[in-house]
């Protein structure tokens, strides 16, 4: 039973401390769409997509009326658009149209963004890997509500360094084609290391080929709550802090726990997981730094930092595990600059710097993410860039990612305005070394020696 301190406490959570479920996501599989035929393959998934999902947003708000929970963003994922597309799509022009279609469908039925315009390619790239990667820059510049990912590596296969070298020119290529909005095309492309099929959150998102043929999938995130909860712990010790943050986030999974079950029931779809991820937003209070802070630090980036995340991390996922039946995506603290305020004064202090925030991705939920670079880096120092936090998640066993855009016509010192959830930030200095000798060697990176457990 639920007591009426525990009603109170909630309704607390979502009035003044920024409780919101932060996405519902509907995961579609598209491998019935395929067809020999663009034309025909494009009717047949924009169809699928207005059948299952027309009602996403319309649900996704009377769950919000129904329990008083905001529910901010209503996505769809889709399977990796290159397997889709592989029968009918032979130049990096069809890989566009099947872009807009995807961006047709998404604004039809009113969602923010739809992802899985996605390859997966950390063993080798086929031809039609390829040609989406080509795509991309393209694809972004020509749509509104499509996100893209590659997943270039995994901790059982290595890092595809081809197509690490091909994303760096592809991010490149995307800011260029993007400029005139602060290269905000960047904003909605991840590259990853053992990306997960299951992740509800953007711009990572798509539909695993292991998943149903629809499921629901509920990112929730409260970094506010756990910041207040944690004003309680001042000077007390790690038990203390611990628990406190591992109880907090057992309410706040519970909540989206909730909201995807309803979901699932009126939308008739199955329900897949719970994302525990604290995410933040440019809100006041609503910052994983600002819990940081509250733990003890003057500001992220001060020494401690990486210990304090992963103490965070983990007793959220054993707060988050406890309250669902099933977790997956991503769970943890994300960590982008641009989406968090208190980000974005630390690295304004001087406290914050891109190799920290690469220390930190070492125990965080992802990795470097929306970050805003000087628009004249390279495509080799990209890829450099790229090839540095895949490595992280392949010799951890985790997932780590790489968001990163080069504003171009814009330095250090100036500032990039994305608007909405993206936020804006400064644009932090980048290393200025040559690694291309590296990044153009051909190959792969093999997978680590402790990958190998069959």
């Amino acid at each position: 039973m639920i007591s009426r301190s525990e009603i109170l406490e909630t309704n607390q959570m979502i009035e003044k401390e920024n409780l919101d479920v932060r996405t519902i996501t509907m995961g579609i599989s598209l491998l019935d769409c395929i067809d020999s035929d663009l034309e025909a393959m494009c009717a047949k998934i924009r169809a699928k997509i207005v059948r299952l999902a027309g009602r996403l947003v319309a649900v996704g708000d009377e769950i919000g009326r129904e329990y008083g929970v905001p529910v901010v963003n209503k996505r769809v994922s889709v399977t990796p658009a290159a397997i889709i597309g592989a029968a009918a799509c032979r130049s990096v022009q069809d890989y566009v149209k099947l872009a807009k279609t995807l961006d047709d469908a998404a604004k039809e039925i009113g969602v923010n963004f739809i992802g899985g315009f996605s390859a997966v390619v950390c063993k080798g790239m086929t031809a039609s890997d390829e040609l989406l990667m080509r795509s991309i820059p393209e694809a972004l510049a020509a749509t509104e509500r499509v996100c893209s990912s590659v997943n270039v590596g995994s901790t059982k296969t290595g890092i595809n360094m081809d197509a690490v070298r091909l994303m760096g020119e592809t991010v490149r290529k995307t800011a260029e084609l993007t400029a005139d909005a602060d290269s905000i095309g960047c904003a909605k492309l991840v590259v990853f290391c053992n990306a997960p099929d299951d992740n509800p959150f953007m711009a990572g998102a798509f539909h695993g080929v292991t998943e149903a043929d629809a499921v629901i999938n509920v990112g929730v995130s409260g970094p506010g709550v756990v910041k207040k909860a944690l004003e309680a712990a001042r000077g007390k010790n790690f038990s203390v802090l611990c628990e406190t943050i591992k109880k907090t986030a057992f309410k706040i999974t519970r909540v989206g726990q909730l909201v995807a079950g309803r979901a699932s029931e009126l939308l008739g779809v199955p329900f897949g997981i719970v994302d525990l991820s604290l995410a933040p937003t440019p809100a006041v209070g609503d910052s994983v730094a600002e819990i940081l802070q509250e733990i003890g630090l003057e500001h992220p980036g001060a020494p401690g930092t990486t210990a304090a995340l992963a103490l965070l991390n983990d007793q959220v996922k054993k707060g988050g595990v406890m309250a669902s039946s099933y977790v997956g995506g991503l769970s943890g603290a994300f960590i982008p600059v641009s989406e968090d305020q208190g980000m974005i004064d630390a690295l304004n202090a001087g406290c914050l710097t891109l190799e920290k925030l690469e220390a930190m991705t070492c125990v965080c939920s992802v990795g470097l993410d929306m970050i805003a670079i000087p628009g004249d880096t390279s495509a080799a120092t990209v890829s450099g860039i790229i090839a540095d936090e895949m490595a992280i998640g392949m010799i951890n066993q985790k997932t780590t990612a790489v968001r990163v855009i080069p504003v171009i016509g814009k330095t250090v010192g100036d500032q990039a305005e994305f608007g909405g959830l993206l936020g804006y930030a400064p644009i932090m200095p980048v290393n200025r070394f040559d690694c291309s000798a590296f990044v153009n060697r051909e190959g792969r990176i093999p997978a680590p020696i402790h990958s190998f457990r069959n």
